[in-house]
């Protein structure tokens, strides 16, 4: 078997042409390759400049880094994009409408490439820690959707990332499941079954050339707890202790589901740092810094996820520290790690954050004034769906108290009152189980509203008639309208 083709990032990028499909490891910025996008960009680049048109269909795992989404979009060098992303110049160029953006249920993804719902994929650009003669693939610090990518790919690239040690083999379990009607159940029933192999297998002779690179990853580390996010965190660590206490959560605990950010890193150390709350898991799409720090306190035991999206400093600390991380941290692809079949079967608590919430507990994950792109769903939903228990968090204003967070109806909707048990901002929670529409919004208003605002909304329920919602069609979105108009959502004045 002959050896692979040692390729420069120039050379890889000619064999991606204008209007092709183009699948990328990583998942956030974690194992996301980082050369040879940049080197497609330069490309597209120097043909806008003669005149030739050249944009390709990016499909990822989820978002990925600056050397990716930020350069191909600063390039205008991508026509389509799925399923989610968080890079500000690729979200301009969404709400420009230069790029054609589709968002995505991050479960749903692989198989729908299977599918064939996205088009055939030309080329699969995979970050790797090893590859061998023979097609074998280690992945680096991310799983995504690679198994399938690089299985359906007509070609394959390989970016061999020397950062990640060769230590890394054995940290990923690789497992695609048969589609329907072959499909069977997945068999995870705790946060650390294993259930595929170590490396993912593609035929060699489709491996184009390999980009060798020594490359951190474009992660950066999240704020520190402030206040806002610390009695969010507060109440959420109290609320699931109390629940305990209830009989109402076994008193062993739960695997737990967190989204990423400032808001949830602070809700993992306030659940850590609770004495009530026992020692969990994580069955999550991102493990991130609060996650790594708490099992170090081992607080938190095993953790299965998609990515370790930590910063460099503490991703060369968790390699330096590997004998101990090792039996502790376990990678999957995406369809996995958000498989509402498993999500269900174990028990999942599932903890994650909002842009806006209705009286109705309705949820906007995605969309500012119900127009513009933020980021994108995510896992949320497929969390959310299928959670033993689904909370989903936000601070109850923002833009300096211009903004409330709680809202009349959401101006656009991603997880609807059915599947929201418990919503929490700095001001409380409002447990939405079992309650009538009435019920939910007089409960929202007094536990999780800004008191600023508690008038406009108690206002806002007190026109909306007889029904079994409170809602007035004519002044559901006068909030919106509102801020829109003035500023701040406090010089509301209602339809009449």
């Amino acid at each position: 078997m002959k050896p692979l083709t040692k390729l420069t990032k120039e050379e890889a990028a000619q064999y991606i042409n204008n209007a092709e499909t183009v699948a990328v490891s990583g998942f956030t910025a974690a194992g996301a390759p980082k050369a040879v996008p940049g080197a497609i960009a330069a490309r597209a680049a120097a043909e806008h400049a003669a005149g030739r048109p050249f944009k390709i269909n990016l499909i990822s795992g989820a978002s990925t880094g600056p050397s990716l989404d930020g350069a191909l979009a600063r390039a205008k060098a991508l026509g389509f994009r799925t399923p989610y992303q968080s890079d500000p110049d690729l979200r301009k160029s969404i709400n420009a409408g230069e790029t054609q953006f589709f968002d995505m249920h991050l479960s749903r993804l692989p198989q729908d490439v299977r599918y064939g719902f996205l088009g055939p994929i030309h080329t699969a650009i995979i970050e790797a820690s090893e590859v061998t003669k023979y097609g074998e693939i280690v992945l680096t610090s991310s799983v995504g959707a690679s198994p399938t990518f690089a299985r359906l790919a007509k070609h394959v690239i390989i970016e061999l990332n020397r950062y990640h040690p060769p230590i890394l083999r054995g940290s990923h379990d690789i497992y695609e499941p048969d589609d329907p009607p072959q499909r069977s159940d997945v068999p995870v029933f705790k946060p650390s079954d294993r259930i595929g192999s170590p490396v993912i297998q593609v035929d060699p002779t489709k491996i184009v050339g390999v980009v060798e690179t020594h490359l951190p990853d474009e992660t950066g580390a999240f704020a520190d707890v402030s206040p806002v996010t610390a009695k969010i965190g507060d109440h959420v660590a109290e609320f699931l202790a109390a629940e305990i206490k209830r009989g109402l959560i076994p008193k062993t605990f739960l695997p737990v589901q967190s989204g990423v950010g400032d808001t949830a890193n602070a809700v993992l150390m306030a659940m850590a740092e609770h004495p009530e709350i026992p020692n969990f898991q994580m069955y999550t799409e991102v493990i991130q810094d609060a996650v790594i720090s708490l099992m170090r306190k081992e607080r938190v035991t095993f953790a299965s996820g998609c990515s370790l999206t930590v910063p460099p400093a503490t991703l060369e600390a968790i390699y330096a520290d590997w004998e101990f991380f090792r039996p502790r941290l376990l990678l999957r692809p995406q369809e996995i790690t958000n498989n509402p079949e498993i999500v269900r079967r174990i028990g999942t608590i599932s903890v994650n954050t909002a842009i806006e919430v209705d009286l109705s507990g309705n949820v906007n994950s995605t969309h500012v004034l119900g127009k513009h792109m933020m980021n994108g769903i995510g896992g949320s939903a497929d969390f959310a769906r299928a959670a033993f228990l689904s909370m989903f968090i936000c601070p109850s204003t923002a833009k300096g108290g211009k903004i409330s967070t709680i809202v009349p109806m959401v101006s656009h909707l991603d997880s609807s009152e059915h599947s929201v048990c418990v919503i929490v901002t700095e001001q409380g929670v409002a447990d939405l189980r079992g309650k009538s529409p009435t019920a939910r919004a007089k409960l929202i208003i007094e536990n999780c509203a800004h008191p600023d605002y508690q008038p406009i909304l108690r206002d806002y329920i007190s026109r909306g008639g007889n029904g079994h919602s409170l809602q007035s069609l004519g002044a559901a979105f006068g909030m919106h309208l509102s801020y829109g108009e003035s500023g701040d959502m406090r010089n509301v004045k209602w339809a009449v």
